[in-house]
């Protein structure tokens, strides 16, 4: 790697560009399936483009592969994530605590307050345990259940989820992005988080409003009787109780102790199968297919089943047939194929420096400290998009903007807060980045198909570039305390 040349722009842009004309593509011919095999091949083949340019200015394959398997490396934990929560999404069906979050929303959520009331109940969760991903695997699959029930849009559903989500998450001190963007910036964690709140509290605000206005137009599609139907079916099929919402309480503890987000919900996943055994005789004969009282045996077989393929239910009910039947670690490989597919090409991108030269271009456009914010909540989306991982999309700007900042003489609070107003939470409306295969993987609903409805995710970046233009809330250095 001797002879190793720097790339040009047009370099750095030709597998952007092919990737991009091959996803549109992909959507063309495969909709909405374009995500089960179409995208990954897609990403594969850009990044293959990448590996050519990377060659032709001198870095060998051994040197491309290493930074694959680099890169790759770094999203094992987020796999190991995701395979943990079709677990929990099993066992939790099975030993009852879905069902009865679903039995009880569906009596106490109101269509009209439903959208509004779901992203305040994500963001109060997620600010507590600091954690989005933690946050849609527990409360979010049963708000989607319970939107089910009522007959409510399965995509605003999740948009409000993810708002809420991602609101909690930004202003969490737990959080580990919310860490992550001061550290890098080189701002304190508090100032930082009192920063965030004069961009990201007038956004939650506005998403909520569009929310709630939305709910009050909404009705629910089902009837009175088809939904006294859903409530019977479950009933009959599972011991509903506050028993069985125990596996939720130990999650939401574990998160709020700062227990890592693996061990949390494979504790979780595991805790749902003892309840299933202690609480759900009807759910596991049913679902092993005995008519007597199951044995020990079957007893081992549901909750095996219930940890790798999920659980399945057989009514006369479609509707709770789909609803109910779902989990397991098998369900998330597809959602796995897609993140190792994005890492590959985002680490083929980044080691053969051709999305270094792609942010170091964008320096270039700035002239205000207007642009400036611009130039970097483009930047983070641009990382986001490339590399597939907020982290990255943190990292990788936060480190190239921090002397011009400095320069500028800003303090290191505003880019923190542009980094998180931007790369933290577009990060789930990127269908191949880890948290957008994440949130759809978990959620059950396209990344495409909640984007237009995660209001919150969108206002953010909008109301932070306004901020810069107009030199809102932009403090200079020697105002800050965070700057030393």
């Amino acid at each position: 790697m001797s002879q190793v040349k720097t790339p040009s722009l047009l370099d750095a842009l030709i597998p952007v560009i092919f990737l991009i004309i091959l996803l549109f593509f992909s959507v063309n011919f495969y909709g909405d399936n374009s995500s089960y095999g179409a995208n990954q091949i897609a990403l594969l083949l850009a990044a293959g483009v990448a590996a050519i340019i990377g060659w032709k200015n001198g870095f060998t394959w051994k040197t491309i592969e290493q930074g694959i398997t680099k890169g790759i490396s770094t999203a094992l934990g987020a796999i190991l994530i995701l395979l943990a929560v079709g677990s929990l999404i099993g066992t939790w069906i099975l030993s009852g605590t879905v069902p009865t979050l679903i039995y009880f929303g569906l009596q106490l959520l109101e269509p009209s307050i439903f959208y509004a009331a779901a992203c305040i109940i994500c963001a109060m969760v997620s600010v507590s345990i600091g954690s989005s991903w933690t946050t849609a695997a527990t409360v979010g699959v049963a708000l989607i259940g319970v939107a089910s029930g009522l007959g409510l849009s399965p995509e605003i559903t999740a948009g409000a989820i993810i708002s809420g989500a991602y609101f909690g998450d930004k202003m969490s001190p737990l959080s580990d992005t919310t860490n992550l963007a001061p550290a890098v910036a080189g701002a304190e964690l508090f100032e930082h988080i009192r920063h965030m709140i004069w961009t990201t509290g007038p956004s939650i605000i506005i998403a909520t409003i569009i929310f709630a206005a939305i709910g009050l137009f909404s009705s629910s599609s089902n009837s009175e009787e088809t939904m006294m139907a859903t409530l019977n079916l479950i009933d009959a099929h599972f011991n509903i109780g506050i028993v069985s919402l125990i596996p939720l309480i130990v999650v939401l503890v574990l998160a709020y102790k700062r227990m890592p987000a693996f061990p949390t919900i494979m504790i979780g996943a595991l805790v749902g199968g003892l309840f299933a055994v202690f609480t759900q005789d009807k759910a596991i004969a049913s679902f092993v297919g005995v008519q007597t009282s199951p044995s020990i045996a079957n007893y081992v077989d549901a909750v095996w089943r219930a940890l790798f393929d999920g659980y399945v239910i057989e009514t006369t009910n479609q509707s709770v047939n789909s609803l109910l039947s779902r989990g397991g670690m098998s369900s998330m490989l597809n959602t796995v194929w897609l993140i190792l597919c994005a890492l590959t090409f985002g680490a083929v991108m980044e080691h053969t420096f051709l999305l270094q030269r792609l942010v170091t271009s964008a320096l270039k456009m700035i002239h205000s400290t207007g642009s400036l914010v611009v130039t970097v909540v483009l930047t983070c989306i641009g990382v986001n998009v490339l590399a597939a991982d907020q982290y990255i999309a943190i990292v990788l700007p936060g480190r190239m903007f921090k002397a011009e900042f400095n320069a500028r003489k800003l303090a290191s609070k505003n880019l923190s807060r542009t980094l998180e107003d931007s790369a933290t939470i577009t990060s789930p409306l990127i269908p191949w980045n880890t948290c957008g295969v994440y949130m759809s993987g978990t959620l059950q609903v396209a990344t495409l198909a909640y984007l237009p409805f995660c209001f919150f995710n969108l206002i953010n970046p909008v109301l932070s570039i306004i901020y810069g233009v107009y030199n809102f809330k932009i403090e200079k250095l020697e105002e800050s305390e965070a700057v030393q």
